[in-house]
């Protein structure tokens, strides 16, 4: 309650490659509804590369640019458009090699259940790109928490248009598209909020039952 999300990142300061690299890990390892793993992630650690997605952003939101020119890294996290045959097999070769099931039988029978349960979003919720969108903003919210443990700041950004970041990073051809953007890095010391956080009351946000 006496923290605001980083509004203004210091431009000086990197994020250490050992720690970059262990909050990949964490993202790599979140968890996924059915192993799906419908995401891709573009981690910008260049000028040139953070420069593109300013550059992209659209009109509307060029605020946001110096969010991401001034942030050590900025991940772009997009979700699958939706899941091909072929994507999910993918996902069933891996599981195999990894031995998530030693016994075969257990792997056959969970491939059954996993294509049931796609079909059921897919036909019956209606709702598959939802779904997936929704396990974005899992790992996204994971990822900003382990940031936090890692000393490292963290601003989601929907600030954006898709479209535009899409085509200056090609991530339509991949059969994805961006869902959501996640600045990283250390906060400006010369710019930090230091006015009140607000929220409702406790009694107004929970019931206990």
């Amino acid at each position: 309650m006496n923290k605001h999300l980083t509004r203004y990142f210091d431009p000086g300061k990197t994020i250490p490659e050992e720690t970059l690299q262990q909050l990949l890990r964490f993202l790599r390892s979140v968890p996924s509804s059915v192993n799906v793993q419908p995401n891709h992630f573009y981690v910008l650690a260049t000028p040139e590369g953070k420069e593109r997605l300013a550059d992209n952003l659209g009109e509307r939101f060029r605020d946001n640019a110096e969010k991401i020119l001034n942030a050590s890294h900025t991940i772009i996290l997009t979700t699958r458009a939706d899941l091909p045959d072929a994507h999910l097999e993918a996902v069933f070769a891996k599981e195999r090699a990894d031995g998530r099931f030693p016994d075969p039988s257990k792997q056959a029978l969970w491939e059954s259940m996993t294509r049931n349960f796609l079909d059921l979003r897919n036909y019956g919720y209606k709702d598959l790109n939802h779904w997936m969108e929704k396990q974005t903003y899992m790992a996204v919210g994971l990822t900003m928490m382990a940031a936090a443990e890692l000393g490292v700041e963290a601003t989601p950004l929907e600030g954006f248009d898709p479209t535009s970041v899409d085509k200056a990073f090609k991530i339509r051809e991949s059969g994805h598209t961006t869902t959501v953007l996640l600045a990283l890095g250390y906060p400006d010391p010369e710019r930090v909020y230091i006015t009140p956080v607000s929220r409702f009351d406790a009694d107004q946000l929970f019931t206990f039952v």
